[in-house]
């Protein structure tokens, strides 16, 4: 038997799945971790945490499964995007690394559209700067700590630092790299005019694959290290969301995938590289080669529905508790007892403020509509409901720029709920499927090895061995269309009111 890696690099753990050549997921195990916040709204990680983990998982799976290491065929690898990693000359961390979540580079973010100039930066990277994006916290490290940057020799992103410690090469792939705003994402290869208008070197940047493609080799050191063969291939991998995508077998047009996770994504996979000229959605190099997707995303999607449980259901909590059930189970029963449109109850889900559509740190929640008819219930589903509508004006932006999808795959922790599936089918007015597994970036990259490693004769052939459909929820005619409606224009009505009340 033959066997795939996909390892997953992420923000709280790191995951290692085992994939056998027949589609069999065999295990998977993680190592949870913490980040760290040195000043307010910064966030770091000590990227040693991430090779400790691989160190750690590759070895214990290898012998509680009683595998030798030269039937391991291939190994993709996934991760955090955007996240700063800056080696020396030795490919030693020169400091921890700057998170996708940190948010100290507004005015590195401003200088770039200065520079650069708001639409040109969209034409030629398909995507606004953001203080998520890396090439703001390359800014940031130049300006404020001028010491570690003369030391830089290489700037990589976290899944690419796992493969420079396996293989000992500096490479990214285009879909990882999409994220870091220095991209060219329609011709997928870096852009020499922002580089230029950035003053950032060429040579600090890694070289570029395709996610399928083989990027090195296994060195003789680490291959007795973590009981692997010397020489077996790394592929190039993928960034999280898009190696999710493959994950659930979202590899062309006219499919897409949505996350209720921590935040919501909407993704929808394209042959054409369709560029947002507002930047309300993001344009990536897919993990297909030679292909793209766009998503959007909400902030707060399944935090909502975990800031209500956590502030205001403790008899739901204790009632789970007695009877052995997820609370998060009861609050759906209870919603479903509801009818569509909570009673004209409207939530907006911006608990954290917006990223699609609007853009807009200062937005913040609102439970439109509540009179005295409105109970605990009511406000549950109208929860659910907002996540919904928010993930929605997502959708709305791709089907403006003619990327839609007829199919819609459901992952994340919300996709658990028969409600939410349901909800969102008649609000995205779309068919939606859920996997059997639910394995996320860890699984797409273990495909990708497949393919990389001619275990697998292509991306169709291993997404056929591999994604298994769960439930299939059809849309109905509903009246949601007319809610979605109020829920846009109440946004519309107090974004300027979200300012004043943010300078109080």
């Amino acid at each position: 038997m033959q066997y795939l890696l996909g390892i997953d690099i992420g923000t709280s753990s790191t995951k290692v799945l085992l994939l056998a050549e027949t589609g069999y997921i065999v295990d998977d195990i993680d190592r949870l971790y913490d980040f760290e916040m040195p000043a307010n709204g910064w966030t770091e990680q000590d990227p040693n945490l991430w090779w400790q983990a691989v160190r750690e998982i590759i070895p214990e799976m290898l012998q509680k499964h009683n595998i030798d290491g030269k039937a391991i065929k291939g190994i993709g690898i996934a991760g955090q995007m955007h996240s700063l990693v800056m080696l020396d000359a030795e490919g030693d961390v020169l400091r921890k690394a700057i998170l996708w979540n940190d948010q100290r580079t507004g005015k590195q973010v401003d200088e770039i559209n200065e520079i650069v100039g708001a639409a040109r930066h969209i034409e030629l990277t398909s995507n606004p700067p953001l203080t998520g994006f890396t090439s703001p916290k390359i800014l940031w490290v130049r300006e404020n700590e001028p010491e570690i940057y003369e030391k830089c020799n290489k700037i990589l992103l976290p899944k690419d630092y796992i493969r420079y410690k396996l293989t000992g090469e500096y490479v990214s792939d285009v879909s990882d790299a999409s994220g870091m705003g220095l991209l060219d994402v329609k011709k997928r290869t870096w852009s020499e005019e922002i580089l230029k208008d950035l003053k950032i070197d060429r040579d600090l940047l890694p070289s570029l694959v395709e996610s399928v493609e083989i990027s090195g080799y296994v060195t003789k050191e680490i291959a007795q290290e973590l009981g692997l063969a010397e020489g077996t291939p790394v592929v190039g991998g993928a960034g999280d969301n898009a190696a999710a995508a493959i994950g659930v077998g979202v590899i062309k047009d006219g499919t897409g995938f949505t996350t209720i996770g921590t935040s919501g994504v909407v993704f929808v996979h394209s042959s054409k590289p369709s560029t947002d000229e507002k930047g309300r959605v993001h344009t990536f190099c897919s993990a297909v080669p030679n292909e793209w997707h766009l998503m959007g995303v909400t902030l707060a999607a399944g935090s909502s529905l975990q800031w209500f449980r956590n502030r205001f259901c403790h008899e739901e909590m204790a009632e789970a508790d007695q009877i052995g059930v997820d609370v998060y189970k009861i609050m759906d029963d209870k919603a479903a007892e509801i009818k569509e449109g909570s009673d004209k109850l409207i939530f907006l889900p911006y608990l954290s403020g917006e990223r699609t559509p609007h853009l807009d740190p200062d937005a913040r929640g609102v439970f439109f509509g509540l009179s005295t008819i409105h109970e605990k219930a009511h406000l549950i589903r109208a929860i659910l409901e907002g996540v919904a509508f928010s993930l929605n004006d997502c959708l709305s932006v791709l089907r403006e720029l003619d990327v839609d999808a007829a199919t819609m795959m459901l992952t994340g922790g919300g996709a658990s709920s028969p409600l939410w599936q349901k909800i969102i089918a008649d609000v995205f007015r779309c068919k939606m499927q859920t996997c059997k597994s639910n394995q996320g970036p860890a699984l797409g990259a273990a495909i990708l090895a497949g393919v990389g490693s001619a275990v697998f004769k292509d991306l169709q052939d291993g997404c056929e061995k591999v994604v298994e459909i769960k439930r299939v929820v059809e849309p109905s005619e509903s009246e949601y269309a007319n809610f979605y409606e109020i829920y846009k224009s109440i946004y519309q009505s107090l974004k300027v009111e979200y300012k004043k009340l943010s300078k109080i």
